[in-house]
């Protein structure tokens, strides 16, 4: 290739080989050297540490599973995957940081379902789901489920409403802040339901269900991630899923649409990206050894036991799926009327 842009045998008149020429030959010249230095930093990598930057608190459901994961990753690759939790604007100050970061894997996120899906729907962001990002591949998705703490009398979602009802300003129920997937979740409860019920938000999921379980608040909508091991031992009680079918860890809590609630439709995803420009190579490295890790019965069992199903694709998948939810959020949080503010 090389011997091919310099051969005298174009036989080119002085006028073609001038200026029309050289800016074709340049751009061409800088795609090789990026495509060269791409192709050897992906065989290189990885030289140093990762590390996987969590848009949430830790404790929470996101930071549970991305420690999973890099200790996975760590063992596969051979090198240190340590997790960074920058909580904060609903995940938005977690996105906008690896979106500015260098494209070179070793700054990857843990992002989910409001960061990359309900996020744009919501408030004016310094990133974009879409093209600020290289998708890598999907880890996980989660239902959301109703919950109550055991000092709340109804045993089933029809209960609830009722008591709701019968004691208007009585009932507060948590959210992971203003514009998470619990946030969006109630209100599309309270619409559907036609009850009224305040929104308490909170600086991430472990702290909402901490007061919930205390009985500061309520109810609450968490991903079944987050809500099953107090669903098992008995601190929270799951009255409803808040999806399409029902859990298999939970097979005999009904849906919502089962008790009359409707279009509460609310599957939390989890997936990883890295940033835009990341090389290819990297990209489809990460993804391999990613889902390799996923593949495992242990991690899959570690994963299931906290409430979520594995699910691995291609960064094309995801990448399908983030325009689409796109499109989906936008829909819904203009009819529910929600508010990131």
């Amino acid at each position: 290739m090389p011997h091919s842009r310099t051969s005298p045998s174009l036989s080119l008149t002085p006028s073609t080989r001038s200026m029309p020429f050289r800016p074709a030959l340049s751009g061409l010249c800088m795609a090789l050297v990026a495509t060269t230095g791409g192709q050897a930093l992906a065989q290189a990598w990885p030289e140093k540490t990762i590390t996987i930057v969590v848009p949430t608190a830790a404790g929470g459901a996101n930071d549970a599973m991305a420690r999973i994961i890099g200790q996975g990753l760590s063992a596969r690759l051979g090198k240190g995957v340590i997790v960074e939790n920058k909580a904060g604007a609903n995940g938005a100050i977690a996105s906008e940081f690896v979106a500015r970061a260098a494209p070179d894997g070793y700054t990857i996120m843990f992002g989910y379902i409001a960061t990359h899906g309900i996020n744009p729907a919501l408030q004016k962001l310094k990133y974009d789901p879409v093209t600020d990002f290289e998708p890598i591949g999907m880890v996980a998705a989660s239902p959301t489920v109703l919950v109550v703490n055991n000092a709340v009398a109804a045993k089933n979602v029809k209960e609830l409403v009722q008591l709701i009802k019968s004691k208007p300003g009585s009932f507060n129920y948590a959210s992971a802040g203003n514009g998470t997937a619990p946030h969006v979740a109630g209100e599309l409860f309270k619409l559907s339901a036609g009850v009224d019920v305040l929104s308490i938000p909170y600086k991430g999921s472990a702290p909402a269900v901490v007061d919930t379980i205390a009985g500061n608040t309520q109810l609450m909508f968490p991903s079944l991630f987050t809500a099953y091991p107090h669903v098992k031992e008995g601190r929270l009680r799951a009255l409803g899923i808040a999806g399409e079918k029902r859990s298999v860890l939970l097979p005999e809590v009904p849906t919502l649409a089962e008790q009359g609630v409707l279009n509460v439709n609310m599957s939390q995803w989890y997936a990883m990206f890295a940033p835009a420009r990341t090389p290819k190579a990297v990209i489809e490295r990460l993804n391999r050894e990613m889902n390799s890790v996923l593949a495992d019965k242990a991690v899959q069992k570690k994963i299931q036991d906290q409430g979520a199903e594995v699910e691995t694709g291609t960064p094309e998948q995801l990448k399908t799926l983030v325009q689409k939810e796109a499109t989906r959020w936008k829909s819904v949080i203009a009819a529910a009327k929600i508010k990131a503010e």
